[in-house]
């Protein structure tokens, strides 16, 4: 088994990252949930600010549940092994997208 501390550190750490710009991120949805402008431009605006908002959201809640899964891969010995066909992943893919669970022939399928 390869040692992949270093990779297991640099996630933890992007997780920590990751885990803040979502907490900022909520703060920010739960002051935008204040009464809206009465201007139309600016309620156009501040609506569209929180469609942004929300799309970051899901995104960054997204990828704080892929490094969590690659985390718990490193631990049990099979993070560099595709999960859909089982072939290692390219170490190359690897230390692109530390956090990617699938081999690019898997991956592009989607």
């Amino acid at each position: 088994m390869a040692d992949y501390s270093e990779v297991r550190d640099h996630l933890v750490a992007l997780l920590a990252e990751q885990e803040q710009r979502f907490h900022k991120i909520t703060d920010n949805i739960t002051h935008a949930n204040e009464p809206l402008s009465r201007d139309f431009a600016e309620q156009a605006t501040e609506l569209e600010n929180s469609e942004v908002v929300d799309f970051l959201g899901n995104f960054t809640r997204a990828e704080i549940v892929q490094i969590r899964q690659a985390i718990k891969r490193i631990d049990e010995g099979e993070y560099s092994n595709c999960i859909v066909c089982g072939e290692p992943i390219n170490p190359e893919r690897l230390k692109i997208l530390p956090f990617t669970a699938k081999c690019i022939r898997c991956a592009s399928k989607e």
